[in-house]
């Protein structure tokens, strides 16, 4: 891997969560999804109600995190690009996900699981006056 893929990774163990994007019938769409990082590749849970893991399985996703809600003073996004498959995870993949939410917009979380491979990642930081209060001029 490369310097700037390690950091990528390093940086994604730091945040549980992050949103993954394709399209679904010719439409993009973003949705909320836990991660782990097992042997460089990053291994997503998401509900599979919505019915999202199929339009992902066996295309190429993009899945992104931030830093953006922390109080640190360098803000931070990396995305990870590559094909998505649906997997049935290992018990210590099990155990580093933990226990998943009850419910996901009040139907019971039923959990899927996707490896995706990153064939491209970037790295993205912002760094000096960061202020963070929304100011809207009138």
């Amino acid at each position: 891997m490369s310097p700037e893929e390690l950091h990528a990774i390093e940086l994604l163990r730091r945040v549980p969560y992050g949103r993954v994007a394709t399209s679904m019938r010719a439409l993009p769409f973003l949705a909320l999804a836990r991660h782990v990082v097992v042997d460089g590749k990053v291994v997503l849970r998401m509900h599979s109600g919505f019915g999202y893991h199929q339009a992902c399985n066996g295309s190429v996703v993009a899945y992104g995190a931030d830093n953006f809600n922390a109080p640190d003073s360098l803000m931070w996004s990396v995305q990870f690009t590559g094909t998505a498959q649906i997997v049935e995870p290992t018990t210590a993949e099990l155990e580093l996900f933990g226990p998943g939410p009850h419910f996901v917009d009040g139907a019971v979380f039923d959990p899927v699981y996707m490896r995706l491979e990153p064939q491209f990642v970037t790295v993205h930081s912002l760094a000096g006056n960061l202020d963070r209060q929304h100011q809207h001029a009138l």
